[in-house]
């Protein structure tokens, strides 16, 4: 097929707005214009200015612009989960279905419709809009393949899940079991006959039904949770293309902007021994309450370990509990071994840093990866959404993480935290040798012969073959 003919393969492409599900579909879109797919994006205004680095490096690159619709449950001027934390993603999925129509509207305008629509795993409404409109849709993960696993099989088994205190999932590799408490929150959140649940569930059916299914993930870390799936969807259409943090826009161009030779984390990751720092970083929606607060930075002080500290601050609905506050003179006492850092850091650059030996992290899934990629060990404290299914991935299956703590408002016995994350870092064990041979895994896969780059190919060979019948 000619270069003329390929870039009239045109594709919508639809992120949720969580910058956990965002980034990885917009570094997954950076490849697939370099692959000359003509793409459009579907955003609403205020998210917009997320896709900034990607359109000014693809100025091809469209974008349909669509309000944000509006939901009782969602202030005023709120477009992404960022603002509201977890309890935000069953509004923000049900308002975004009332795009259906404009979408439609939008699409029998276009002189060069797309062939497939690539949407978040989040807005699983798009596969009756797909249908309707003659196209396929592709669901994209920006979670763990076992996730997805684990979420299809509770959907589909709904009503017993929710009775049961232990659930079991006979059906998936390796048989594995887990407390009602540690499943997905969207499942523990449903209400049956309530239309935002329903909605929500059905949302999640149709990611298995649909043409086909994109991960963030590579066969190395999970391989056998993708053969499940192609089994469980009857084709091969299972792609797993991660880390797409390795191939991303960012990293080809050299990096998270902020952290540079002179930048005063560098500066002190410099000036410190060669794996002898823990990072510690909760994500993008996770502020911690004053006792968690108060508990861990006890915890990092009697360590006597080497930290770097970002802490969440502003997020709506949080109020003056002590959210994000550190305890009267810890900074000072820690000076010099501990740095604290307010807001947004360079998380994956500060993982890669020869100085970083551990990452003491959410478990969420995004994070997770930089931290393979970053060959560190991991400190896995899950506390909601998919977390503790990622955190049983990387300890019990692979190794390469120990827990420290679980629960989104536990409070971690301070003592008993410092003495695991000064073992973990002061010696060299199993879980050390086996995180740095994941991350060689990792990069392995986003080589021209690595099984993330193949199942990239055979994804872009697969939207060309749609646009030529």
């Amino acid at each position: 097929m000619s270069s003329s003919n390929t870039r009239t393969t045109h594709i919508l492409i639809f992120p949720y707005p969580a910058q956990g599900h965002m980034l990885p579909l917009l570094d997954l879109t950076h490849q697939l214009s370099l692959k000359d797919l003509d793409i459009t994006i579907l955003v609403t205004p205020k998210n917009l200015p997320i896709l900034s680095p990607l359109l000014d490096a693809h100025p091809a690159i469209k974008t349909l612009v669509l309000p944000f619709p509006s939901h009782p449950s969602i202030p005023p001027g709120i477009e992404n989960v960022r603002e509201l934390g977890n309890r935000g993603n069953y509004p923000i999925m049900t308002a975004l279905g009332k795009l259906y129509d404009p979408i439609i509207d939008w699409f029998r305008s276009h002189d060069n419709p797309p062939v497939a629509i690539l949407s978040d795993f989040f807005l699983g409404w798009t596969l009756k809009l797909a249908h309707q409109l003659n196209i396929v849709r592709i669901a994209f993960f920006s979670s763990a393949w076992l996730l997805a696993s684990v979420a299809d099989y509770c959907w589909h088994h709904i009503g017993d899940v929710k009775s049961l205190d232990v659930v079991e999932f006979p059906d998936l590799p390796r048989y594995p079991v887990f407390k009602r408490r540690h499943l997905p929150s969207m499942v523990r959140s449903y209400k049956e006959s309530d239309p935002e649940s329903e909605f929500v569930k059905d949302g999640n059916l149709a990611n298995t039904s649909s043409w086909g299914c994109v991960s963030n993930s590579f066969d190395a870390l999970e391989g056998e949770y993708s053969d499940y799936l192609k089994r469980k969807m009857g084709h091969d259409r299972v792609f797993g293309v991660g880390p797409l943090s390795l191939v991303g826009l960012e990293s080809s161009c050299g990096g998270d902007p902020g952290l540079g030779p002179n930048d005063h984390v560098t500066k002190w990751l410099d000036g410190c021994p060669h794996g002898s720092v823990v990072y510690v970083c909760f994500g993008s929606q996770k502020a911690l309450k004053r006792d968690q607060m108060e508990a861990l930075a006890s915890g990092l002080e009697k360590s006597g370990i080497r930290f770097l500290w970002v802490i969440k601050t502003g997020m709506i609905g949080k109020g003056d509990d002590g959210y994000g506050s550190l305890p009267d003179g810890f900074e000072e006492r820690v000076a010099g071994r501990g740095l604290v850092l307010k807001g947004w850091a360079p998380q994956v650059s500060i993982l890669s840093h020869k100085a970083v030996g551990g990452f003491l992290s959410h478990c969420g899934w995004n994070s997770l990866l930089e931290g393979i990629v970053g060959g560190v060990m991991i400190l896995a404290w899950p506390m909601e959404a998919d977390q503790f299914v990622n955190a049983k991935l990387l300890v019990e299956d692979l190794g390469v993480a120990v827990q420290v703590c679980e629960g989104a408002d536990s409070v971690p016995d301070s003592d008993e935290l410092g003495k695991v994350i000064a073992e973990s870092l002061s010696q060299r064990d199993e879980v050390k040798v086996r995180a740095k041979e994941l991350r060689d895994d990792a990069v392995a896969a986003v080589k021209s012969d690595g099984s993330s780059a193949r199942d990239l190919d055979r994804l872009v060979e697969e939207l060309r073959n749609l646009h030529a019948k």
